[in-house]
């Protein structure tokens, strides 16, 4: 079962309101869902719009923020249920991944896509076998996802790769995706026949 779902998503307040609007709504049908958020701390952004929607429908609010960005004061332990400081991002990451059961990314910059690619990486090695969605708001990924097909077309990865990840281009989709997720047998398609 789905409880705590970690959430990829900007800092930015400097973003269209659509942006903010969809992480909020994304962020209400979590709680209301009974789920919790695990994200990156933050009192900032699209991120911060989304944990406190979580919060106020019900579900809970788990931070990870690396002490460097604590430091800045940006940091939101007050509105957690658990807030953890990390050494830095790399363990942020993995401690991000460790106590979550499903992975989203929402609009954001190149830590959004870093922290997605990773995810996705780790799921097509049979690291884990978390349902990964991209919430395309406003059409946002549209060029990722072309890049992401071109990929797979060119052979630098396997068709099979399509199956790691889904998008989706309204909250409710992606929070249904996750409610409904099946896990496939992806990891057994790399096991070693050695």
């Amino acid at each position: 079962m789905i409880k705590n779902v970690c959430v990829f998503a900007s800092s930015s307040n400097n973003l269209e309101e659509c942006f903010y609007k969809d992480s909020a709504k994304f962020g209400a049908l979590l709680g209301r869902a009974g789920m919790n958020i695990v994200y990156g701390g933050s009192r900032l952004g699209m991120m911060f719009a989304c944990a406190q929607a979580v919060k106020e429908n019900g579900g809970n609010i788990i931070g990870v923020m690396p002490e460097k960005l604590y430091n800045f004061g940006v940091g939101n332990p007050e509105d957690c249920e658990d807030f953890i400081l990390t050494k830095g991002m790399r363990e942020r990451k993995a401690k991000m991944d460790e106590i979550s059961d499903a992975v989203v990314a929402l609009a954001g910059g190149f830590g959004t896509l870093e922290e997605l690619s990773e995810m996705i990486v780790q799921k097509q090695l049979g690291y884990n076998n978390k349902p990964i969605v991209i919430l395309n708001t406003n059409g946002f990924y549209d060029d990722l996802i072309r890049f992401f097909d071109t990929i797979i077309r060119k052979k630098f990865a396997k068709e099979s790769s399509q199956a790691l990840y889904y998008v989706a281009s309204k909250p409710l989709e992606a929070v249904e995706y996750i409610q409904n997720y099946i896990p496939g047998s992806i990891e057994s398609k790399f096991v070693s026949k050695t």
